[in-house]
């Protein structure tokens, strides 16, 4: 994969579909709120563990995006599956977003950078340019390793088919209500939740590591999107499936990679850990008299 990409346009035309829909999307999740029953909140909850969790940090990001761990291929397929529940474009798009990001994070090539703004970093970068719409010679320079995976292509193309379906499933089980709670509010919800990783922990949190970015670790965004807020460890160490390196650092995406390893579902898994980085390093110290002698 080469090093290059489309320098960011924040002054391209407005993306007219995606400002409807998300405006859309909104007003009707506001709706939601005046039709709360404890069924339609199961059922939003439900899905957004489906669609956050499963779909969009073990499916689009640790596995797809950084090849933390592997998976059966029908594993594999199920989890994006889920990630297109998120409507957060098809697993191509999305991968090849987030490969962006981290190949130039926070410089003029990056998608949603926060030093472009919080406002830009958060929704803006959506409303303009391709950022949210990749190129298909974009699409394959970036995800050269799954590219040209028919299923994949299918889902990134109608990565919209299974959140219809899911909203006729819900009609028929609770009604429009459900509806309202299962799609559209949940839906929101999982976006500005996501969202907040691309901006607020570039901003506001703690960090472990000098990475050359500003990323942060910061709890409550973790707590909402299922350990993704160990942004910081994310960065320092992105290929690692583990992001909450301490102890009080709670990684619900990671205590499900690691269920499915010891299922025998997931194989090859990375975690970074600082106590073996340091343990290592002491052996190797502890080598190097043995090598001089020899």
């Amino acid at each position: 994969m080469t090093n290059t990409a489309i320098s960011i346009d924040k002054h391209a035309g407005l993306n007219w579909n995606t400002i409807v829909a998300v405006t859309i999307f909104h007003i009707l999740a506001i709706a939601a709120l005046f039709t709360f029953s404890w069924s339609n909140l199961i059922a939003a909850g439900i899905l957004w563990w489906l669609a956050g969790s499963l779909g969009i940090g073990l499916g689009y990001h640790r596995l797809l995006t950084h090849r933390g761990f592997k998976v059966p291929k029908w594993l594999e397929y199920t989890l994006s599956i889920f990630g297109t529940l998120a409507l957060q474009s098809g697993p191509l798009s999305w991968v090849t977003t987030h490969r962006i990001h981290h190949a130039f994070t926070e410089t003029e090539k990056d998608p949603h950078s926060p030093r472009s703004g919080t406002y830009w970093s958060h929704i803006g970068w959506i409303f303009r340019g391709t950022s949210q719409n990749q190129s298909w010679a974009t699409m394959q320079r970036y995800c050269p390793d799954f590219a040209d995976d028919p299923v994949h292509q299918f889902l990134n193309k109608y990565y919209y088919i299974p959140v219809i379906t899911v909203g006729v499933i819900l009609f028929a089980v609770g009604g429009f209500s459900m509806v309202l709670w299962g799609v559209f509010f949940r839906t929101v919800m999982g976006w500005h939740f996501t969202w907040l990783v691309n901006s607020a922990t570039h901003l506001w949190g703690t960090r472990r590591f000098e990475t050359r970015d500003d990323s942060r670790n910061n709890a409550l965004i973790a707590a909402v999107t299922f350990g993704e807020g160990w942004h910081n460890n994310h960065h320092a160490y992105p290929r690692s499936a583990k992001h909450g390196l301490a102890w009080y650092e709670f990684d619900i995406n990671w205590v499900q990679i690691r269920a499915l390893e010891i299922a025998g579902l997931a194989k090859s898994v990375y975690a970074y850990s600082e106590k073996k980085e340091r343990q290592d390093a002491i052996d190797l110290v502890n080598l190097e008299p043995l090598h001089e002698t020899a």
